[in-house]
């Protein structure tokens, strides 16, 4: 029992750590957010603002375009996320129902896909692009977006599909339903956590983004917030850190209420109710 405790009280120790690791840079930003010039400048740092201010957020709204830098990441995410889901149901469907030897190659090279580094993918995508002429646009960049999500989007999916119970389709195949219409009304509304927890992956992956929106992205009016990001930072390296932390601080609250919002459906059970004993 004593051993059992002690076992307990251990996992409790790592996680309570493993949080505190998590949680320090975000409320380190928080607290630089709203501290005044001269307590960012002070050489005895302090965990809450003595004097709490809003003037970085002002100024950081008054230095760059952060209002139209997130619509353009909004817009890029969303549809990013959308078409990445539309696309990768179907084929995670097949991939899941029919497991042939090529089905099992598509896997693995989805699994190995994860591991190309950026670098290695961003000059054919910017060749590519350049002969679409969607260099410098945003339907570009979320097409970039698409293909690189593409592969974890049905890594997930797939494993989803085979979490949903065969005899199910095989009772709508038996009424006369045909595969079409079987994903559509039978297999779809039982993936609905795993659809949304797929966008979501594609949503904050998207909205995160900063390489690829640097390279494929030139006039300041197409840019995303993760690069608008970079402009408090001056020539010489030196950081404006004040309202650099307000304007990063803003940028993460868009995936922080998403996944608020939604962790229920994510963490729900997939087949409630689904098949009655």
């Amino acid at each position: 029992m004593r051993t059992s405790r002690q076992a307990r009280a251990g996992q409790y120790l790592a996680l309570l750590t493993y949080l505190v690791f998590l949680a320090f840079p975000f409320l380190w930003l928080v607290s630089t957010a709203f501290k005044s010039p001269r307590e960012l400048g002070s050489l005895h740092p302090t965990w809450i603002p003595r004097h709490p201010t809003l003037d970085n957020f002002r100024q950081a709204f008054d230095e760059q375009p952060l209002l139209h830098a997130a619509l353009n990441s909004l817009l890029a995410a969303l549809a990013a996320a959308l078409i990445a889901v539309l696309v990768a149901t179907p084929l995670a469907y097949v991939m899941a129902r029919h497991r042939t030897g090529l089905a099992r190659v598509a896997t693995g090279w989805v699994v190995v896909s994860q591991a190309f580094p950026l670098v290695l993918v961003i000059i054919p995508l910017f060749l590519v692009l350049k002969n679409l002429r969607l260099i410098n646009s945003l339907p570009g960049l979320v097409m970039v977006y698409v293909v690189w999500a593409l592969p974890f989007a049905l890594w997930m999916l797939v494993g989803y599909v085979r979490a949903v119970p065969a005899e199910l389709e095989e009772a709508a195949a038996v009424d006369g339903a045909g595969r079409l219409r079987t994903l559509v009304s039978v297999t779809a509304p039982l993936l609905a956590p795993g659809l949304v927890a797929t966008g979501l992956f594609a949503f904050i992956t998207a909205w995160n983004e900063f390489f690829f929106a640097l390279v494929l992205l030139k006039t300041p009016e197409n840019q995303t917030l993760p690069v608008v990001l970079t402009h408090f930072i001056g020539a010489e390296g030196v950081a404006d850190l004040g309202p650099l932390a307000a304007a990063a601080f803003l940028a993460t609250l868009p995936s922080l209420v998403v996944f608020a919002v939604i962790q229920k459906r994510i963490t729900g059970g997939m087949l409630t109710g689904a098949v009655k004993a």
